[in-house]
């Protein structure tokens, strides 16, 4: 992040504040949400706007688990850690529930369920060791054999549970919810711990002081503090969605090709495809460039051609968003190191839906009380 001395020479005025919140997608709400409800008063401070980041451009999936097959993560993080993770999925998506219960109507949403689903009888096999793997750790979900669409995939596992939601929807109403305060377009360029009391925060329109700082920043945190520097890496997603179809062509949330695309249908019974990063990690990896690129527009447009061969509508609208992966596919919650105040939480490998409510607790627990944050601590990666 850069600010030039034109913007900032130093001189802007210092506001006092309890608790700063470095980010206003879902993490920095929720975050915000967690705090205020621990007794802080809280600043949340964004460089551009409300939702306008990863937040409120994802595909709105609220999806059990990690992006990894469970049997992969078990193999990978160990049986403990893939229970937890799956666990704290569904604590994250009972609190959005929550608050878009409170919202009293203001959220779109739906219980639909999700399917995975294999594209490939190769896939179909992962998937069916999976559902063995989730069935032996007393996770629900349903294997299918077949194709439960009838679109040419091979097997599905579905998730009754899981649903979709109007994520900027969401991010407003756990704001206004938290009862933080937004200072919106207002860039970070600094962060400094004086001493043992405050963290000086050096953003555009004020230099903050404050007892306490998150850093909700995701994709953007290794420009923020260098301690995130090959542990959080930039990486793009982007999406497609076609004009209103007058009947909507899915009732669930999809994915398939081990989560690298996704879909379903909006709320105005627009067809939203998203994914194919895996068809050009060369400049899909590792960029906070938010433009679309062709040879991932044209995967989608191809993948709408195969699989939703009734859906005649155009295609009105294209973007892409920043995710934050983090090295080893779990999120990040800490406390800086060299700053004892300031805390984050980071690295949702695109699940942040999925996961960001819960590390979020967990970061502000950390914080506050430096209780450990579990499989999610950033401290493991200093082992």
């Amino acid at each position: 992040m850069t600010v030039s001395f034109w913007q900032a020479d130093g001189q802007q005025p210092v506001r006092e504040v309890d608790t700063l919140v470095v980010g206003a997608g879902l993490v920095g709400c929720a975050s915000a949400y967690f705090l205020c409800q621990a007794g802080h008063e809280v600043i949340i401070t964004e460089k551009a706007d409300l939702a306008l980041g990863a937040s409120g451009r994802n595909a709105g999936f609220m999806i059990t688990g990690l992006d990894s097959y469970y049997h992969r993560a078990v193999e990978k993080y160990g049986e403990a850690v893939s229970q937890e993770m799956w666990s704290l999925s569904r604590q994250t998506i009972a609190f959005w529930r929550e608050r878009i219960a409170e919202a009293g109507g203001a959220v779109q949403h739906t219980q639909c369920g999700s399917l995975l689903l294999a594209e490939s009888e190769a896939e179909a096999r992962d998937l069916e060791d999976a559902a063995r793997a989730l069935d032996k750790a007393g996770l629900s979900m349903q294997f299918h054999s077949r194709d439960p669409l009838g679109r040419g995939y091979f097997a599905a596992i579905e998730h009754a549970n899981d649903g979709a939601v109007q994520p900027v929807q969401l991010a407003q109403a756990v704001f206004k919810q938290s009862g933080a305060e937004l200072i919106a377009n207002n860039e970070l360029y600094a962060i400094e711990q004086t001493d043992a009391e405050y963290v000086m925060v050096y953003t555009r329109q004020f230099i903050f002081k404050a007892r306490y700082v998150m850093l909700c920043t995701n994709a953007y945190s290794p420009q923020i503090d260098p301690y995130f520097v090959g542990k959080v890496i930039p990486n793009r997603g982007q999406v497609l969605v076609t004009a209103p179809l007058a009947v909507p062509p899915l009732t669930t949330c999809g994915y398939s090709d081990y989560g690298y695309m996704y879909y379903r249908t909006t709320f105005d019974n627009r067809l939203l495809i998203g994914g194919a990063r895996n068809r050009a990690f060369d400049l899909e990896n590792n960029t906070t460039d938010d433009r679309i690129t062709q040879p991932v527009q044209d995967a989608l447009d191809a993948y709408l051609r195969r699989y939703f061969v009734d859906v005649t509508v155009p295609v009105e609208r294209r973007w892409a968003g920043i995710m934050g992966f983090s090295i080893d596919g779990l999120p990040l919650a800490g406390v800086l190191p060299d700053k004892p105040r300031v805390g984050f939480a980071v690295g949702f490998t695109g699940h942040g839906l999925s996961l960001g409510a819960g590390t979020a607790m967990r970061a502000v627990e950390r914080l506050l009380k430096g209780t450990s944050a579990g499989a999610v601590d950033a401290g493991r990666l200093t082992v």
